[in-house]
């Protein structure tokens, strides 16, 4: 049985943890945007997530009912050259702006985002997911942005956020930070997330200046596709997901339930039995 813990607690909270964080900006009209929505959000309960991303690999595996994801173009592509829609962090960040900083642990600077690192010896069990965020420079023509620090974390297969959930409070797996090379590619090995109350399944990143210097130059969120949620809630290891996300609804999400979202849905290779991989390209514009 899914062990319960805490989860996102709304827009009307993460808002309030916005105003507290300077170095995390939202255009006005996304302010008024969100909270124009809050009386529907609140008979809503559940949310979605969209298509947006690179081609799957044309050589990956259609073996055990492999998705298909919508591509929307290329990197530098029109299609793609726009700035990634800036999101709340959530609750959980553990990026020292509500509680722990991860970013702060010996370790963090990792591909491998599946197990704990320093004292803690944890390690997420799930269906195996390469993250890809492919960074592009919105001000130089969306070409690859090289040298720019990516930060991922997600909730595990039971829908606890490490560093904050009861009972995985100890543990800082699914955090990882990765420079992005000359392609603007930033990759980390994880597990699929599960699906949780009030939220589409769903991959929070932060985009910063560098490794070393971790000011914020976007935060957003990759959703995950219906088709591979399906997939791998199907599995014997995500069962306490398989109610939670038939109720959720990607078009009445807090997050990314606007006309936005297209940008912010993955493309998803791959199967349940060799592993699956999301890739999304992000424009910035730094």
């Amino acid at each position: 049985m899914r062990a319960p813990g805490p989860h996102d607690r709304g827009l009307e909270f993460d808002l309030a943890v916005l105003a507290q964080r300077r170095r995390l900006w939202l255009p006005r009209r996304r302010v008024v945007q969100l909270l124009a929505g809050l009386p529907l959000l609140a008979l809503a309960g559940c949310s979605n997530d969209k298509d947006s991303g690179l081609s799957p690999d044309p050589g990956a595996s259609n073996g055990g009912g492999a998705p298909s994801s919508k591509a929307a173009g290329s990197p530098g592509s029109p299609s793609e050259c726009t700035a990634i829609p800036e999101e709340t962090a959530g609750p959980y960040p553990a990026d020292g702006s509500n509680g722990p900083n991860a970013l702060a642990e010996s370790g963090i600077v990792r591909r491998d985002i599946t197990k704990s690192v320093g004292a803690a010896g944890g390690e997420a069990d799930g269906i195996p997911l390469t993250i890809t965020v492919a960074v592009l420079d919105g001000n130089n023509n969306c070409a690859a942005l090289q040298g720019v620090a990516v930060y991922v974390w997600h909730c595990d297969r039971d829908g606890r956020y490490s560093l904050y959930s009861q009972g995985v409070t100890d543990e800082n797996y699914l955090r990882g930070v990765q420079e992005t090379d000359a392609n603007g590619r930033a990759t980390f090995k994880s597990i699929f997330p599960g699906a949780y109350s009030g939220r589409w399944p769903h991959i929070h990143f932060e985009i910063l200046e560098a490794v070393t210097a971790p000011n914020t130059i976007a935060t957003s969120q990759i959703a995950l596709p219906e088709d591979a949620c399906s997939l791998v809630y199907e599995t014997s290891g995500y069962r306490g997901s398989v109610r939670t996300f038939a109720q959720a609804s990607l078009n009445r999400d807090n997050v990314f339930g606007d006309d936005a979202a297209e940008r912010q849905l993955g493309t998803v290779s791959g199967d349940v039995k060799s592993g699956m991989a999301v890739e999304l390209p992000v424009t910035v514009e730094a």
